[in-house]
């Protein structure tokens, strides 16, 4: 016998469509692509800190141009002084399969900072054909120095 029922997927209806309008308009506001932030990165326009909330070590073997190592557990106010209270910080990790974005963002916005995720952390970032530097092959004038692109608890 055929099934008439409908699919899997409308076997739950749709939201209405001012709440998904709300539901995914809220997702941009906690959220960045990778597209987005290379674009933002190779164009000019980044105004925002790339933080790699990673381990030292993650981050030595690649990372994206232009971004700051501070592990998740770091971020404390301390660490962030040098840093406007304005400052938007976007967060990333190693990709889908861990939560230290989710973590590092969790603590930013407790702090009182603005705060993006990069969905697809290092993982998305590759799948879309971009490269990871280490701080040997970076491109001059690229942001920060090396002392400044890992910040420890002083």
């Amino acid at each position: 016998m055929l099934d008439t029922s409908g699919s899997p997927v409308t076997a739950v209806p749709p939201a209405p469509p001012a709440d998904a309008a709300a539901h995914f308009a809220a997702l941009l506001a906690y959220e960045a692509d990778c597209y987005d932030v290379h674009r933002a990165t190779v164009t000019g326009q980044k105004d925002f800190v790339l933080l790699d909330v990673r381990s030292p070590e993650a981050f030595a073997n690649g990372h994206l141009p232009e971004a700051i190592n501070l592990p998740h557990g770091r971020i404390v106010e301390r660490n962030l002084a040098r840093y406007p209270a304005g400052t938007v910080f976007v967060t990333y990790c190693n990709g889908p399969h861990c939560n230290g974005a989710d973590k590092g963002a969790r603590r930013l916005a407790e702090l009182g900072r603005p705060v993006k995720k990069m969905i697809g952390g290092v993982t998305g970032w590759l799948d879309e054909g971009f490269q990871l530097v280490t701080d040997g092959d970076r491109q001059p004038n690229s942001g920060a120095s090396p002392a400044e692109r890992t910040e420890v608890e002083r």
